[in-house]
């Protein structure tokens, strides 16, 4: 197949939602339609030996929810097909945001009885930031939860999108009989016998016909009438340019733990979803036509395999090929390296490949030469945007509980803020070392993976700051800059780039510095260097 062929035939997104929504359930069914698992795990279910294999971390198997980005690979209907698996829970929030900068195209998990939640609002404003194609899943159909109108409306408002359904559910919850499918006008019976792969699809290219009733009955079949004639005469008819520009969002309802809806939101998205996007560098727009390499880093995952403590840098190729044994260059480090095992995903299992393309995610052995947002290249210099760090909610300091261990815990806490689980933060006053988190759960999952990954163990302390501010002077050397310097010495750390952050220990504290100190900027994201 031709270098641009292969572009077309690939198809990168990422899954996001509020916990609990069904998204880790979703990416399973995907895998299961694409041929690429047998069966799906039980996600929640304790009992079940078998997890979802996307949620591969132990931690997350105890707790049943995804705590880290995971990559899957598959092939369908002869697209390749590169799914983001992403963090649902608010405390890894950062993780997925990270994520968002390396996809084409995103589908949205709606439960149909919360409807719109807190964590969904923030991610779906990122992706309007970024102008990125969205597909709406409302899940769940087969349990009671809120009328579709409502839910349409719900989306329009809280989310600020444009929708319009393609597919609409046939009654809900006990009543649930179907779904009608606006995209391809058929009918899919749903029979509720959740082991069937996939249920009775009947062509209707006119509702008007008797045979829907015969299949539906009267009541259903009159309402269903009523209700699609609302959609065609209150929603936009569907346009691919709207869509991929993202100014208009596709709606699918289904049930991704029955298996229903699926195959529709799957045969539509492999139809209209976008190959890999061109995408801005500081330099200049990068086109994934381009025969020379380049990529970014996006994510850095540590010891995905326990037995070997290595690390992946995971790398989205944004133009050209990616070759095995070929050279490229570092941008930040300016220096060539060459990579003998680059790896494609399926979850934790990994396969050497030896070329990749434009929209492939690709894991490289990393043993610390690299930092998320890192720019590799055939020669060119070009550094990627939007890779950016925010300022953590909480602030603890962390001590060292076994002092025959330090340097595993250095290593530890090193290897883990590279990979941009939490931040840290190193006092100027007295070196004592503070991580930044999104979440207060982050804490845990460090603790456990420095005790499980590298045989240390840490205690922590409270900290009372508000906000972490990178500063960024108008001049070293002026007065002012010096004084704040001294008056401000014990809320000054570095991070891990050796970048001045101050420690805000309240809103009035920040306000009355900002103040004082006109020609100083205060930041509360930081892109990473």
């Amino acid at each position: 197949m031709s270098f641009l062929k292969e572009i077309e035939h690939r198809r990168t997104f990422g899954i996001i939602s509020h916990p609990d929504a069904g998204k880790t359930t979703l990416t399973e069914k995907l895998l299961l339609f694409g041929g690429a698992i047998q069966e799906a795990g039980a996600v929640k279910s304790n009992k079940a030996k078998k997890g979802a294999t996307s949620d591969f971390m132990e931690i997350e198997r105890q707790r049943g929810i995804s705590v880290a980005t995971s990559v899957l690979a598959f092939e369908y209907d002869g697209i390749k097909i590169n799914i983001l698996d992403t963090p649902g829970h608010k405390d890894f929030a950062e993780d997925t945001f990270r994520t968002l900068t390396a996809v084409d195209s995103v589908i949205v998990v709606i439960d149909v009885a919360k409807g719109v939640e807190e964590q969904t609002e923030k991610l779906v404003e990122v992706c309007r930031m970024r102008n990125i194609p969205m597909i709406v899943f409302i899940n769940k159909m087969d349990r009671e939860g809120k009328d579709a109108f409502d839910l349409l409306d719900e989306v329009e408002q809280k989310l600020g999108l444009k929708v319009t359904p393609l597919s609409f559910p046939i009654g809900m919850g006990y009543d649930f009989k179907g779904i009608y499918n606006l995209w391809e006008k058929n009918v899919t019976l749903f029979s509720g016998d959740s082991r069937k792969d996939i249920e009775e699809t009947i062509e209707i290219s006119d509702l008007a016909s008797e045979e829907l009733t015969k299949l539906i009955g009267e009541k259903s079949a009159k309402l269903l009438r009523e209700e699609v004639e609302l959609i065609e005469g209150i929603y936009p008819k569907f346009d691919k340019t709207a869509y991929l520009n993202g100014h208009l969002q596709p709606v699918f309802f289904g049930s991704a733990l029955n298996n229903f809806g699926v195959r529709e939101l799957l045969d539509c998205f492999v139809e209209i979803a976008p190959k890999p996007r061109p995408k801005h560098s500081e330099e200049r727009l990068v086109k994934p036509e381009e025969k020379k390499f380049t990529g970014f880093v996006f994510k850095i995952h540590a010891n995905m395999d326990p037995n070997h403590r290595n690390r992946l840098a995971f790398i989205k190729i944004v133009s050209g090929t990616f070759e095995r044994n070929k050279p490229y260059l570092h941008v930040r480090q300016n220096k060539k390296m060459k990579f003998s095992s680059p790896n494609a995903f399926f979850a934790e299992k990994k396969e050497i490949v030896d070329i990749s393309y434009p929209g492939d995610i690709v894991g490289l052995q990393d043993t610390g030469t690299f930092k998320i947002g890192d720019t590799l290249t055939e020669g060119e210099i070009l550094n990627y945007k939007g890779v950016p760090s925010f300022s953590p909610e909480h602030f603890r300091y962390i001590n060292n509980a076994d002092p025959l261990k330090s340097k595993q815990l250095n290593k530890g806490i090193d290897q883990l803020m590279d990979e941009g689980v939490a931040q840290l933060f190193t006092l100027e006053l007295n070196g004592r070392k503070v991580i930044g988190t999104v979440g207060a759960l982050q804490y845990e999952v460090i603790q456990y993976r420095l005790e499980h990954e590298y045989g240390a163990k840490c205690t922590y302390e409270n900290l009372n700051v508000h906000k972490a501010c990178w500063v960024e002077p108008e001049n070293k050397n002026n007065e002012e800059f010096k004084e704040f310097l001294r008056v401000k010495q014990r809320f000054l750390a570095k991070d891990k780039q050796n970048q001045l952050v101050f420690l805000a220990d309240s809103m009035f504290s920040l306000q009355m510095t900002q103040q004082k100190y006109p020609s100083i900027k205060f930041h509360l994201t930081s892109e990473y260097n």
